[in-house]
């Protein structure tokens, strides 16, 4: 998945600006994406949870990057829980009183290239996934009104996730910076239907989306905002397609010294469409979420490298229809093929 860092040198921003022509581009698309986003009409997903982890997007997520190789680690935390008597639909299962905690590590390595594409900075990546999950939930119950079938039941599953190829341009017009992305959801994750914990989500899902990143290096003050829009296809082993959501991360940062940044960042989570299928047995099961929390990072050098560490974490409230609760990711980039990289994803 995918998280900006932290930069300490700024000087890749200013060798770049673009013409006027590429600025007018990046403005239209991230008006669009800003209509999109004002729709009120929200939806769920298969056991309240999402292809999309909020959150993905930090500080300076818009960005340019030094080109080259580069890898990045990503561990992220989340502890979670809903209502009790609160039913969601798991594995094809009716769950009731759900909570999860997860610890899972992203390996990203992301390859920027040096010639330009649509007068942009065009960059690929692929995430692959590892981690575990505990998940436990007060009753399973045989449908939406149906019998207990059993009692605080508890499973935790050690395994793979799914992979998810990711793509970037990126545009820089002095202070402002813009980006368009493509990422899929590649379901080969560790899954099976009936269990309480699975890793991968079984269906494939496609999301595209747009960034800005306003960043004043007079000052050191940062705001960037990414929104996207994911389609999700049919999990075959459930008969349940979650429907299509909104999704928008927001960071605001002021730099302390070349080193050191720190700020706010936050999420709005909304679907659009509803969930559909045979194997939708709790209908249209309405949902959001919002997180909002702090933000940290920090630069140094190894040997002649820049290394960029990030954390940051959120607090979830207005939940509907979804666990709730915190997160954290902790962020750690490397370059390999260059001595600088100015700002990645995880």
């Amino acid at each position: 998945m995918h998280a900006s860092l932290q930069m300490g040198q700024f000087s890749i921003i200013v060798d770049t600006i673009r013409q006027n022509k590429t600025l007018s581009f990046s403005l239209t698309l991230m008006i669009a994406f800003a209509c999109i986003a004002a729709s009120p009409e929200t939806q769920a997903d298969e056991g309240g949870a999402s292809f999309w982890l909020p959150g993905q997007f930090g500080n300076l997520a818009a960005t340019l990057t030094k080109p080259g190789l580069s890898l990045s680690l990503a561990y992220h935390h989340a502890s979670t829980s809903t209502a009790t008597g609160k039913n969601f639909e798991i594995g094809g299962r009716i769950e009731t009183g759900v909570s999860a905690r997860s610890h899972l590590l992203f390996l990203t390595p992301t390859y920027t290239f040096s010639d330009s594409v649509l007068g942009g900075q065009a960059a690929i990546s692929i995430t692959g996934t590892f981690g575990r999950n505990d998940v436990s939930a007060d009753a399973t119950l045989a449908g939406p009104n149906g019998n207990v079938l059993s009692r605080n039941d508890h499973t935790s599953l050690t395994g793979i996730g799914d992979l998810y190829p990711f793509g970037t341009i990126r545009w820089n017009a002095v202070d402002h910076n813009f980006m368009t992305y493509t990422m899929l959801g590649v379901p080969v994750g560790n899954y099976k239907v009936g269990h309480l914990t699975n890793l991968g989500i079984n269906h494939w899902s496609v999301d595209i989306g747009g960034g800005y990143t306003y960043f004043n290096m007079q000052n050191g003050r940062e705001f960037s905002v990414v929104a996207g829009f994911t389609r999700n296809f049919e999990n075959h082993g459930t008969q349940y397609r979650n429907g299509n959501n909104l999704h928008l991360d927001w960071s605001a940062s002021q730099f302390l010294s070349k080193n050191w940044h720190a700020g706010l960042v936050g999420y709005f989570y909304h679907q659009i469409t509803g969930d559909s299928g045979s194997g939708a047995l709790l209908g249209d099961f309405k949902s959001r979420v919002v997180g909002i929390g702090p933000q940290a990072g920090y630069q140094f050098t190894i040997g002649k490298r820049e290394v960029h560490l990030n954390i940051r974490g959120y607090k979830e409230f207005d939940a509907q229809n979804r666990p709730e609760g915190w997160n954290a990711w902790l962020t750690l980039t490397i370059p390999i093929g260059s001595k600088l990289l100015v700002a990645s994803q995880n």
